[in-house]
Formats: structure tokens, C-alpha cells, sequence
């Protein structure tokens, strides 16, 4: 905090001082922040909607505010609006392969597809035809995110039926208690996963990668981050839609 309150030194800094050092401070806010970051691996890694990240010892979520408790001591709180993600920030150093989706499986809705045999299944039908993608992903999505309870809240703050961030849901035009409309978190949801579908030329490991961990992060790592977490989300999807184990570990 800077005191602005005249010093036995002399007055206060001019205004062009003032607008310098407002222009400094988010490179500074950067410089904090990866200094936070060389230290020892945290216990989650917050995501925010403008791309940046954070590791943190823990965090708590109350009244649309973010309570980060940071690794080297102290404590932020940032509007839940501007976090995208809260992943587990457990790294797994074992290096594996990500296999796609088998060619037989098709992201995209085709004239064949069916309801799914699961609650809410006639909507999320009409809502995945809508978008142009196959009800089994959807269904799946909402299965492993919520087991299709449209009034889910986790403790990251995700919610409704497919578990959407406040900022996703507002990005995809979804505001407050809408998110617990089923109709709408599914429109939400269904949309986000065909955004994701189009910037990951449907590679479905890359799609479900994003959807749990952020499109940023995927963009990072070039493909699915080495994130436990996020690697145990795709094994779920993937079992969920009768598609073999995507994660191979060449050491057994």
C-alpha cells in the first residue's frame, strides 16, 4: 500500500509519478505472482479468466469471494467472477501418452444418436442436437460433474448440472440463479464444450482437458496437462462413453 499523505521529504509524488507507478503495478503483480510460483508445489492451482495462474496453499469460497491462502504467508481475496478454474495442484511426474478417442466414436451429433437413457436425457438430447454434438458427451459431462443434480455447488464454487464457473456461465450467457435452470446450465455447458471442440479440432482428451482444467492451461502444455486430477477426469469421461483407458503408461 502506498502512504499518499505528505512526508517530512516533501509533497506528494505528481500526478505523472502516480500514473507511472499505476502502470507498474501490474508487471509488479505479475513479478509477485511468479515468485509465488517457484515456490514448493501448492495444494491447488487457481485459474482466472484473464490467463494468469496462481498456486496456493488452500482457498475457501463464500459470498462470491475467493479466499487464497498463499504459499509463502498471507492471504488474497478475489471475486469469484474472475477465477475460471481451481484444479488440484498434484503434478504427476511420470511421463505417459494421452491416446485419442477411437475413430468409431464421433464428437459431433449425427442423425443416429439417441437419447441418452439418463435424467434430464430428452434435454440434453435437444440441447446437444442443438449445438451439434453427441448427447453421450453431454450426458457424460453432466453425470461426472454432477451426477445430474441441477442444484450441485462445489466447493470450488462450480454449479448446476454441468458444474460451470460463474465466469463461464456469464461468458456463455447464463447470470445468478439461472445457472440452477436445468435448460439453461445445459445451454451453458453444451455451448462451452462446442467452443472447446472448435479451437481443439475435436480431440476429445483435448476438449474434456479444457473443460476441467481451462482451455488456457491446455494451450500451455500443448495437450492434456500432467495434472492427477485432471488425467483421473478424462479416465472417467472416457470409461463413461464405453471408450478404452486414454492415459497409457509405458511403465506399467
Amino acid at each position: 500500500m502506498i502512504d499518499s499523505t505528505p512526508g517530512p521529504e516533501g509533497p506528494q509524488p505528481s500526478t505523472q509519478r502516480r500514473q507511472s507507478l499505476r502502470r507498474a503495478l501490474p508487471c509488479l503483480l505479475v513479478a509477485w505472482m511468479m515468485c509465488c510460483l517457484a515456490g514448493p508445489a501448492g495444494a491447488e492451482l487457481v485459474v482466472f479468466t484473464h490467463g494468469g495462474y496462481l498456486k496456493v496453499k488452500d482457498f475457501e469460497v463464500q459470498d462470491q469471494i475467493v479466499r487464497l491462502d498463499l504459499l509463502r504467508g498471507g492471504q488474497m481475496h478475489v471475486p469469484l467472477l474472475t477465477v475460471a478454474r481451481i484444479v488440484e495442484d498434484e503434478v504427476s511426474t511420470r511421463k505417459v501418452e494421452i491416446e485419442p478417442a477411437p475413430p468409431s466414436f464421433a464428437l459431433r451429433f449425427e442423425p443416429q444418436h439417441a437419447a441418452p437413457a439418463a435424467p434430464f436425457g430428452d434435454l440434453i438430447y435437444e440441447t446437444a442436437k442443438r449445438h451439434g454434438l453427441n448427447p453421450a458427451l453431454v450426458a457424460a459431462v453432466a453425470r461426472a460433474e454432477s451426477n445430474f443434480n441441477p442444484r450441485a455447488v462445489s466447493h470450488k464454487g462450480a454449479q448446476g448440472l454441468m458444474q460451470l464457473m460463474p465466469a463461464t456461465a456469464q461468458r456463455f450467457g447464463v447470470n445468478g440463479d439461472q445457472v440452477f435452470e436445468p435448460s439453461r446450465n445445459l445451454e451453458a455447458g453444451s455451448r462451452y464444450l462446442r467452443w472447446l471442440a472448435d479451437r481443439f479440432d475435436d480431440q476429445l482428451s483435448h476438449v474434456l482437458a479444457a473443460y476441467n482444467s481451462g482451455e488456457g492451461t491446455v494451450a500451455r502444455y500443448s495437450g492434456v496437462p500432467p495434472y492427477k486430477e485432471t488425467r483421473r477426469y478424462l479416465r472417467r469421461i472416457f470409461d463413461e462413453l464405453g471408450l478404452p483407458d486414454p492415459v497409457t503408461d509405458p511403465a506399467g
